[in-house]
């Protein structure tokens, strides 16, 4: 047998073991509108990351939330991503209400979540998870780590983290038909569990061919008084993307 496929093959794998990971960023922006159109606030997103076989892979993303025509933000969101993409750390900060939220890793298998409520009490939640839960922003990631599934017609269940109750909950995304977005793909995330299903409305997410998020319809992480958050359309548009794919 010539030794020339073996030195072929063996070049193809050293080759792939030294590629470089790439620094990639992407920025996009999302207007947040009430039904009737009016604007509630801006979100301006800032995402580093890797390319990695040719896929964008988070690590650290900032947002700021700004009124309109308000240079200044009245709440911030910081993200990080050191070992899973659909669970990230999380810290939030709503100084309007005096509110704050965090989310860290203490083990392989537990999260710690510290919740400063807008009436000052303090929540403490030591929640443990598998590899099926999601957190926060990771539900971005969870779409496109399953698009081929979601865009031929599949629905994938997972367990999304509620962390201002100190619990995570089975959920479902899967492709609908919504007369509130228009995009080229149509998801929601909603609880299957029967009581919740009955509290909790869905979530309606639109995505680009391309995988960017275009469209997030349902409740907010904004509080629009002390008792209530702010339910939105928000519709993003990305001034710059990684130079790599964003799905598989």
């Amino acid at each position: 047998m010539s030794s020339t496929p073996i030195k072929t093959l063996i070049c193809s794998v050293v080759s792939l073991a030294i590629m470089p990971v790439l620094a990639a960023d992407m920025e996009f922006t999302g207007t947040a509108k009430t039904e009737t159109g009016a604007i509630l606030y801006q979100e301006k997103h800032r995402v580093s990351g890797t390319c990695q076989e040719g896929v964008f892979r988070p690590k650290d993303h900032q947002i700021g939330y700004h009124r309109p025509e308000a240079a200044e933000t009245f709440a911030s969101k910081d993200l990080t991503y050191p070992d899973s993409v659909i669970r990230p750390t999380v810290e939030f900060l709503q100084p309007d209400f005096g509110e704050s939220l965090s989310i860290q890793y203490t083990s392989p298998d537990t999260l710690a979540i510290e919740w400063q409520k807008p009436n000052k009490e303090l929540k403490r939640y030591d929640v443990t998870y598998n590899q099926d839960v999601v957190v926060d922003a990771g539900f971005d990631t969870l779409v496109r780590q399953h698009w081929a599934e979601v865009t031929n017609g599949e629905s994938v269940n997972f367990r999304f983290l509620a962390p201002t109750r100190g619990e995570h909950y089975a959920f479902v995304l899967e492709p609908i038909e919504s007369a509130r977005v228009v995009s080229d793909h149509v998801l929601q995330i909603r609880p299957t569990g029967i009581v919740l299903r009955f509290l909790v409305e869905p979530i309606i997410l639109g995505y680009s061919e391309d995988g960017a998020l275009t469209d997030y319809y349902g409740l907010t992480n904004i509080r629009k008084n002390l008792d209530t958050n702010h339910t939105a359309h928000i519709r993003y548009s990305v001034e710059n993307y990684p130079d790599c794919a964003l799905t598989p």
